[in-house]
């Protein structure tokens, strides 16, 4: 082989390792996103699940301020995940 096609060669092989370690790096990443996303929607389930059971023993006791406070709260907790979602939910390009 002629020393222009072995140069042509290594040039290919350093573009295919640059080019797999760049996609090991993305999954990486994504791994790390799907994780978190994993993460944020557990405790979003965990959330969930612990209001209806303040609910349900609010509804029980028939105590009305026990009530109320349980829908300051949930309002509360509304509010904060709202706002956590907004923040980091990427804006839309423009048309």
């Amino acid at each position: 082989m002629h020393r222009s096609q072995l140069d042509r060669i290594e040039a290919k092989l350093n573009t295919l390792l640059f080019l797999t370690l760049k996609e090991g790096t993305m999954f990486d990443k994504l791994h790390a996103d799907v994780s978190a996303n994993t993460d944020a929607v557990q405790s979003a389930v965990t959330l969930l699940g612990g209001l209806k059971a303040q609910l349900d023993a609010a509804i029980a006791s028939g105590d009305p301020a026990q009530l109320q406070a349980l829908s300051d709260q949930l309002e509360s907790n509304t509010q904060t995940l709202a706002a956590a979602v907004a923040a980091n939910t990427a804006a839309a390009p423009a048309a």
